[in-house]
């Protein structure tokens, strides 16, 4: 079957996005206001995009009635934010970060979550999570009149020491981190059920 998505409608473009690109990671932004008011929110349409320069992608879907929230005002405001990835132990707080709070409410406080402080940033990092992206605003488009796509630069990477296996190859215990991503409607996937491919190479 084929959908139109300019027939469908905005709920059920959603709704055939979301169903079927998964799983999709977390980003779990932290960002600042200008009276250094913390504001925390997780984002499943999220990926790292390139490594020269360091790059990740967020796409921020505005409240239609609400318009943007905290946390697009305060990369557009700031420039600067800071992404945290989403280990199964943590998935409770981090649902909690996703209410519809009003604006100025302190979803870190909510979810009893404590931080640490960042190297190149204001926003803090969330001090449970196992890896951390300090990133400044590369480029913010404005897709649509309710949706935003913020490319990030990322500055520095928090990776928790016992998740490292050899640091100066930069070699990390990928499953120790213990991520989560988001798969459709309501639920989430973990990461262990992996399988490997030997990618194939063209012999002159």
């Amino acid at each position: 079957m084929r959908f139109d998505l300019e027939e469908v409608g905005t709920a059920n473009a959603y709704k055939l996005l979301a169903a079927t690109v998964m799983p999709r990671p977390i980003a779990w932004v932290v960002t600042q206001d200008a009276s250094g008011g913390l504001n925390t929110a997780p984002y499943s349409f999220f990926n790292v995009m390139g490594s020269n320069p360091p790059t990740i992608a967020i796409g921020i879907l505005a409240d239609p009635g609400r318009g943007f929230k905290d946390t697009a005002r305060n990369i557009l405001d700031s420039g600067e934010f800071v992404v945290n990835l989403v280990p199964e132990r943590l998935v409770e707080a981090m649902n909690v970060t996703s209410i519809d709070a009003p604006r100025g409410i302190d979803e870190l406080r909510l979810a009893g979550l404590e931080t640490a402080p960042s190297a190149h940033v204001k926003p803090p990092r969330i001090a449970a999570s196992p890896v951390s992206f300090e990133c400044t605003t590369h480029t913010t488009v404005e897709t649509g009149p309710n949706q935003l796509v913020v490319i990030g630069r990322v500055l520095a990477v928090h990776i928790d020491d016992d998740c490292i296996l050899d640091p100066a190859r930069a070699h990390v215990d990928t499953p120790r981190l213990d991520l989560v991503a988001r798969s459709y409607g309501s639920d989430y996937v973990r990461s262990h059920d992996t399988f490997s491919l030997v990618r194939p190479k063209w012999e002159p």
